[in-house]
């Protein structure tokens, strides 16, 4: 993973609305997930935003003393 900054207006976007990968500011920011750094990262945005939902959820649990609970 590349730690050099993104250029907002050449990355790659996960469109909410349509379900497309943009590259650049092509709608607005409330239908948008990113940026990314190739298409391919951006087409699997929600399965990377569900692998850390549940990432973080389990933290949470952890952190709670909840560790044999699962999400309700």
């Amino acid at each position: 993973m590349s730690t050099e900054p993104l250029d907002p207006q050449t990355a790659y976007y996960y469109n909410t609305e349509t379900g497309q990968v943009e590259q650049g500011y092509v709608s607005d920011w409330t239908g948008r997930m990113g940026p990314y750094r190739s298409r391919a990262e951006a087409e699997k945005a929600l399965e990377t935003a569900a692998q850390r939902n549940t990432a973080w959820e389990q933290a949470d649990r952890e952190w709670n003393g909840d560790e044999d609970q699962e999400d309700r």
